[in-house]
């Protein structure tokens, strides 16, 4: 099954939007937990578990497994969540950006070494950086857009004095993964919640494109607004949320505290969706 339509399906079976992020802190771990790699699969794991129902997909941060050497431990959660949550796909944030045989070689890492479905890249050196990811015609790729942070303005709000319209750079970009980019028509965009507006101006740019939301939770985003801007039908966007539900509580009681929050958080994504 191609990436988009796995997210649809399980947008649609389990009527959920809510991306789950696996970012696994050490020093926020619960104590109970085993020290390094192996209490780092404990509680994705764990997580996985209690959340498995409500998300629409999971996306684990490469870096938060790198930074440990526990590598072989994100292979095993991906596969345990291909057992825990059949149908959910895996998005791996790894937001690569390289030219040539080294993309080639990241998009072997994400999709054959650790089989993810989809995975996040910068597209900041042009569209023959993510042409290698498109090489897999069922995979999905999220090109970094609008982004949550503050020094996204840096680049990303700036327009391009040379282009008709005169728009800003991360419409520029929407515009293109709408278009000439998709080659294999499974292109996403990231865009983050922090930023409504632009998540609706990126909708007009991208209207068929699944968007890969950060900055709801502990990011402060505004949820009512991210889905009233984006959501166009089940599997358009996936709203990811990882801090508010992985640390809603530290005590041994964090997995049925990250559900409680990650149903909470479901539900009022749902709720804002327009009659």
């Amino acid at each position: 099954m191609r990436f988009t339509d796995q997210l649809t399906a399980a947008a649609r079976s389990q009527h959920t939007m809510l991306c789950v992020g696996l970012d696994p802190e050490p020093a926020r771990l619960p104590s109970h937990l085993p020290q390094g790699a192996a209490g780092i699969y404990d509680f994705c794991a764990a997580i996985v578990d209690a959340t498995a129902d409500l998300a629409c997909a999971f996306k684990p941060q490469i870096a938060y497994f790198a930074a440990q050497g526990a590598e072989a431990q994100l292979e095993r959660l991906i596969a345990h969540i291909r057992q825990a949550a059949p149908g959910v796909p895996v998005i791996l944030d790894a937001k690569r950006g390289d030219i040539g045989a080294t993309a080639v070689q990241y998009a072997r890492e994400a999709f054959e070494r650790y089989g993810a479905d989809a995975v996040t890249v910068s597209p900041f050196m042009g569209q023959d950086t993510v042409q290698p990811y498109l090489q897999y015609p069922d995979k999905g790729v999220f090109l970094l857009c609008r982004t949550s942070n503050p020094g996204g303005n840096d680049f990303q709000a700036q327009r391009l004095a040379d282009v008709p319209g005169q728009p800003r750079l991360f419409e520029h970009l929407a515009t293109q993964a709408q278009g000439a980019w998709n080659s294999n028509g499974q292109l996403g965009l990231v865009v983050g919640a922090t930023y409504p507006e632009d998540v609706a101006a990126v909708r007009r740019c991208a209207p068929s494109l699944p968007l890969l939301i950060p900055g709801v939770g502990a990011q402060g985003g505004d949820a009512v607004a991210t889905v009233r801007a984006a959501y166009t039908g089940p599997g358009s966007v996936a709203i990811n949320s990882s801090r508010a539900i992985l640390y809603a509580s530290q005590g041994a009681d964090f997995a049925q505290a990250a559900r409680a929050q990650a149903l909470r958080t479901r539900d009022e994504l749902n709720a804002a969706v327009p009659a």
